[in-house]
């Protein structure tokens, strides 16, 4: 069987939870897929780095009359031209909002010209929707989601959204859980694999893996660490625009020495377990991959209450999960998981466990393979 020739329309491609996961799945799909990659934001495509060499994949520009660009004004003829571009694939991913305008066009030209199936991912909002969603995103998206496969969703929140404000049908919405190689995470983390982090006697390594951008907040961890005590260093894995303000208070609090920030690393198993806390510090989140490798390595966490999280940390980590708008409490609960090494230890265990229990990669690479073969006829593409 011929590979299958897959799209994806993303909102956009820098290393975040919904780009991982997809590149995750790229790189199981093997031989058995050829893919093309579009980005709303064709200038954010650094997750194109985590794509494994051996993968068939392409990245066509937009400038150069390649493919017809995701971001514009809606119009018929832009959407005639997307359905066009459309025509030469066997399956076509959209990914979040920034991507809805392919799916509008597939919903209202995908029939008339025999498109292949289109599945939408909604991983999740900006940070403009934080407080409220958008009323004309919600319609539109009501409108532009009639007719697509399937909506795929990895919360009970966002599966909540699709079915009650997009009056998406039950049986179209699938809730899968974002997966990990969880044998992986059971290794020892070296330092190495960290440019810059080193670890002295007594000090703490607070950290987490981020795209750098507003919704995630992260100058909230600086000033956390910075009220931690100066034994607290925070280690950043990530790569984005937020830099230069994570980099600049920072500086403002005269902890500069003690953030290390090495841009995108690959492969979090490699240094996750050397945080003795994960923070996440998002405004918005559904269900975070980065919080689900940090578990599965034994470290406990110290999050926002946003999205799943509460639901996906053990039992002895809820303290810990505090509202996303309470500065002082987070503060504070950073402070009691720094003092206690043995409440960490604890919390760390419980989190793997809980992991090796609800995070496996094969369960959510399986339910992926199952959906996206049947969309194309292909059950078994992967064989």
């Amino acid at each position: 069987m011929k590979p299958a020739k897959i799209l994806h329309l993303h909102s956009s491609f820098d290393l975040g939870g919904k780009e991982a996961r997809a590149v995750q799945l790229m790189n199981k799909f093997g031989k058995a897929a050829q893919h093309t990659i579009i980005s709303a934001d064709p200038n954010a495509m650094a997750a194109a780095k985590a794509i494994d060499d051996a993968i068939a994949v392409d990245f066509p520009d937009e400038n150069y009359g390649e493919c017809p660009p995701l971001h514009g004004k809606p119009s018929l003829r832009r959407y005639r031209e997307i359905s066009d571009y459309m025509k030469q694939f066997d399956l076509i991913l959209s990914y979040n909002w920034g991507a809805m305008d392919g799916v509008m066009a597939h919903s209202i030209y995908g029939k008339k010209k025999g498109l292949a199936p289109l599945i939408h991912h909604e991983d999740g909002f900006n940070h403009d929707e934080i407080e409220r969603l958008n009323w004309k995103r919600n319609l539109f998206r009501t409108i532009a989601l009639q007719r697509v496969y399937s909506v795929i969703v990895p919360s009970k929140i966002l599966e909540n959204i699709a079915i009650t404000i997009w009056k998406q049908p039950s049986g179209r919405v699938m809730r899968i859980a974002n997966g990990i190689a969880l044998k992986s995470y059971a290794k020892k983390a070296q330092f190495g694999s960290f440019p810059g982090l080193k670890k002295r006697d007594g000090e703490v390594i607070v950290g987490t893996v981020a795209g750098l951008r507003p919704v995630k907040n992260l100058t909230k961890i600086v000033r956390a660490v910075a009220a931690a005590g100066a034994h607290v260093k925070l280690a950043i894995a990530g790569e984005g625009p937020e830099k230069d303000a994570i980099l600049m208070e920072a500086k403002r609090l005269d902890i500069e020495e003690r953030v290390i920030m090495p841009g995108f690393l690959r492969d979090p198993s490699r240094f996750i377990g050397l945080f003795d806390i994960f923070a996440l510090s998002s405004l918005s989140e559904q269900c975070p991959i980065a919080l689900a490798e940090a578990m599965a390595a034994g470290v406990p966490a110290l999050s926002t209450d946003v999205g799943d999280v509460r639901n996906m940390v053990s039992e002895a980590n809820l303290d810990y999960i505090i509202d996303r708008k309470d500065d002082m409490a987070y503060n504070a609960a950073l402070q009691a998981l720094v003092n206690d090494p043995d409440l960490r230890q604890k919390i760390g265990s419980d989190n793997q466990a809980k992991a090796h229990i609800e995070f496996d990669e094969t369960i959510m690479i399986a339910k992926y393979m199952k959906i996206y073969g049947a969309a194309m006829g292909r059950p078994n593409f992967m064989v």
